[in-house]
């Protein structure tokens, strides 16, 4: 059985830039509710999204949550 692994902190800081892409973090932050400096942190590498967090960025870009910060 494959186990789910949390991906290091700047590959998932790498993951959440490139899904942005364009878009405005404040436009992310709005959509979300999740705060301008919690989205600047995550993708600075500086922080790891909890868990509600996770969920919201990933119904937001469309992803699974596991496909966004964990391995297989």
């Amino acid at each position: 059985m494959d186990e789910k692994k949390l991906l290091p902190v700047e590959e998932i800081a790498r993951r959440l830039k490139t899904l942005r892409g364009e878009t405005p973090v404040s436009e992310l932050s709005e959509a979300t509710g999740i705060g301008v400096s919690a989205i600047n942190n995550y993708e600075a590498g500086l922080r790891i999204p909890r868990d509600e967090a996770k969920a919201k960025l990933a119904s937001y870009f469309k992803q699974t949550v596991d496909a966004i910060f964990f391995t297989s």
